[in-house]
């Protein structure tokens, strides 16, 4: 019997009133601090659609974009690739190893493309005609914007349909189960086909900035450097978000993951350092080919070398030793620093070094900080809430186990009535 039974509405509120019932704790440092956060945001944003960007931000004809669209979206997307990344080892490589953390990759993912999507309508100066590639009004087929914005569509609805089965399976459909399951190849299949193409082709829209850029993050290769960093970013991320959920949310926790959580970790480590060695050799080719050796030695070429040794090169060893020698406390910090630098490298493409040699240089408004913190702890929130209440760490009901000869979580998920 589905746990929300349409002939018994009694037993459906009462099961909906359960769900959204806080569960744990309300007054922790963590909420009480993100609340605050997320209702200063609402604060800002109506005075920001109210009186317009110019009243809540430091962007300007020089500086269209700033901290929104080079942390949320430039830098945010390339640490969503682990979904794409962990789906393609496991439904096309069939590395049945790192099954236990597709569900909650493929969640992590999907909030981000979410919430970062949202950020991106934020930053419009009309944000109302962020429906025109949609609805075919001004369709600029040439466009590399209208490419993107298709694929971020197009992907999200990918990732929810390879997520939508662990919702069914939270609400007991049986049925729409089985058929949410048999489509959940083909969705990976064109999920990951978009994914390659719109990581790449974010780095394809500064291709058309050259004098703009310095020259040291400038190179023909930002395209292939884009896909390249969202692979080891993605991975990094799972490494991380992975060892929180799995102390925060233990009690969530499937036997299966619990018995394979560090081995997935140390093999996601490998896969990462070794895809970090082939944008650094990409990196070289770049100051190699483009004759950069008097750049680097600049002020702007000791940042570049912090970014690329200290927090591309430096991660990657650890990584690889972590990796190879089995230290998690190696990995786990490898994985963190890896995250900054890459956060680094799509900042300093898209803000720091954007129009390095002007005389006057954008700089975030505190507001926009607080913006950017509000959106990451709502993301934060819904995550958990899903978590706390969806099978996505393991914990499946037995029915849906039985279904899935590969899935050998014995620990049983009690179905509420």
């Amino acid at each position: 019997m589905s746990v929300l039974d349409y002939e018994s509405p009694r037993k459906t509120l009462g099961f909906l009133r359960r769900e959204l019932a806080p569960k744990g704790r309300l007054m922790t440092p963590f909420n009480v601090i993100s609340v605050l956060i997320m209702i200063s945001t609402v604060v800002i944003l109506v005075v920001r659609f109210a009186f317009g960007l110019g009243a809540v931000t430091n962007l300007d004809q020089r500086f269209p974009w700033g901290l929104w669209i080079g942390f949320d979206v430039v830098a945010g997307v390339a640490l969503a690739g682990g979904a794409y990344v962990v789906t393609f080892l496991v439904y096309i490589l069939r590395l049945e190893d790192y099954r236990p953390v597709v569900r909650v990759t493929v969640l992590n993912g999907f909030l981000a493309y979410l919430f970062y999507a949202g950020a991106l309508v934020l930053d419009l100066g009309r944000p109302w005609n962020v429906i025109n590639p949609i609805i075919g009004n001004s369709f600029g087929l040439t466009s590399v914007l209208f490419l993107v914005a298709w694929h971020f569509l197009l992907y999200m609805t990918a990732e929810l349909i390879e997520f939508s089965p662990v919702v069914a399976e939270w609400l007991g459909w049986r049925r729409i189960h089985r058929i949410l399951s048999a489509m959940t190849v083909g969705a990976v299949v064109v999920g990951i086909t978009l994914s390659t193409l719109h990581q790449s082709g974010l780095g394809a829209l500064y291709l058309m900035a050259k004098p703009k850029i310095h020259p040291l993050w400038y190179s023909e290769l930002i395209p292939l450097l884009f896909f390249v960093s969202s692979i080891f970013a993605g991975l990094a991320m799972v490494i991380v978000e992975g060892s929180l959920s799995h102390r925060i949310f233990e009690d969530r926790v499937g036997s299966k993951l619990r018995r394979s959580h560090d081995d997935i970790l140390l093999g996601l480590a490998r896969i990462a350092g070794g895809t970090m060695f082939v944008f650094l050799f990409l990196e070289g080719l770049k100051v190699v080919h483009g004759q950069l050796w008097h750049e680097i030695r600049s002020g702007w070429g000791a940042w570049y070398l912090l970014e690329v040794l200290g927090l591309i090169a430096f991660p990657m060893a650890l990584l690889l030793y972590g990796g190879i020698r089995g230290k998690l406390i190696a990995v786990r910090t490898g994985a963190a620093l890896a995250l900054a630098g890459v956060i680094l490298n799509r900042l300093n493409i898209s803000v720091i070094a954007f129009r390095w040699n002007e005389p006057f240089h954008y700089a975030p408004t505190w507001m926009e900080y607080v913006v950017t913190a509000g959106i990451l702890c709502a993301e934060i929130w819904v995550f958990r809430w899903v978590v706390r209440r969806m099978p996505v760490l393991g914990r499946r009901p037995e029915w849906a186990r039985h279904r899935d000869l590969h899935d050998v979580d014995l620990e049983p998920h009690r179905e509420i009535a």
